[in-house]
């Protein structure tokens, strides 16, 4: 049996959609079970699911009282009772051959995890909701993120997102980590890879995600990204990746900087030299998407955000693990 895990919290605006590509999926659904996992939603969310229960009596909702993702997961996980597992998010679309694809490639590429690229769409079509759903899809923006800005072949990667694991690797290496608000995807994928398993990305899979609908969610989502990244890293026992330092560096930057304009007028014309550079590439893959100058100005903005916010989150997270502070934070969202 092959059992679905989705994670869900004041899901009003998505769920429908998600459930629709899940019934879609040629997967047999007699060998099928997708299990919700409801961090107590207080919108039309279950009334929805409840919905769909008469034609789809494969779907179940559980309660995650402690609202978050990793418990959410966690509590799927136990309660699951197909020997492989695949993990959804319900701002997600899937393609209808997306169980069986992860499913035949789990066991034909011989990994631990396999996964698709996400094509990031706009909530809506507002200047700001379309400059993070592109900023969010950019190499700029993201870096050699695979999964976010895509690839030509199969590749082992460092993680996937939405992804499909054989049931035994949770009992070998563990559950996710519920410390962990954010990056607990990564943290479990660098356990994986730390104990000799491989995680492949299948570029011909495409899953259509909605991004956050705010530059502020946007802020937060990314701020947690970087705040939770050190903690991970530390339970590793190394860093997972090479990309996860530049936001870091370039917020040390901008602070230290600061300091330039007491030591010599060259030393400013450096530090705003480096500024120039930064919102020029900016700048630059921000005209590939739109030639509006509005757009391009608000989409430079969201760059802007989502650099700073994890650079400056991960600045804290040092912060918190040298001073043995608490990393608990009040949402997931």
């Amino acid at each position: 049996m092959l059992s679905v895990i989705c994670p869900i919290y004041n899901e009003e605006k998505y769920i429908a959609r998600c459930i629709e590509s899940i019934m879609a999926q040629d997967y047999p659904k007699d060998d099928l079970e997708v299990l919700f996992v409801d961090g107590m939603s207080t919108d039309r969310t279950r009334e929805i699911i409840a919905s769909y229960l008469p034609q789809c009596p494969y779907l179940r909702v559980l309660d995650n009282p402690q609202k978050i993702v990793p418990p959410a997961l966690n509590i799927g996980i136990r309660e699951a009772k197909g020997d492989i597992i695949i993990r959804l998010d319900a701002h997600a679309i899937f393609p209808k051959n997306y169980f069986s694809e992860l499913v035949k490639n789990l066991s034909a590429l011989g990994a631990e995890n396999v996964g698709g690229v996400c094509r990031t769409l706009p909530v809506d079509d507002t200047p700001i909701c379309v400059g993070i759903a592109n900023v969010l899809s950019s190499s700029f923006g993201m870096g050699n993120s695979y999964f976010r800005v895509g690839a030509k072949d199969v590749m082992e990667v460092d993680t996937v997102p939405f992804g499909c694991f054989h049931r035994e690797i949770f009992d070998r290496i563990g559950y996710f980590d519920e410390e962990l608000i954010r990056n607990q995807d990564d943290e479990f994928n660098g356990r994986i890879i730390k104990n000799g398993g491989k995680i492949y990305l299948l570029p011909h899979l495409v899953i259509d995600y909605y991004a956050r609908d705010s530059i502020k969610k946007v802020y937060k989502m990314f701020y947690q990204y970087g705040l939770f990244k050190p903690l991970v890293n530390k339970k590793l026992g190394r860093p997972a990746t090479i990309r996860q330092f530049f936001p870091l560096l370039f917020v040390l930057g901008l602070l230290l900087g600061l300091f330039t304009f007491f030591i010599s007028r060259w030393f400013v014309l450096v530090y705003f030299a480096v500024i120039l550079l930064y919102f020029s590439l900016a700048t630059y893959y921000s005209f590939k998407d739109s030639h509006s100058l509005k757009q391009v100005i608000i989409q430079d903005g969201i760059y802007f955000v989502v650099h700073f916010g994890y650079g400056w989150g991960y600045l804290v997270g040092l912060y918190k693990l040298l001073f043995r502070k608490s990393f608990a934070v009040k949402s997931n969202r």
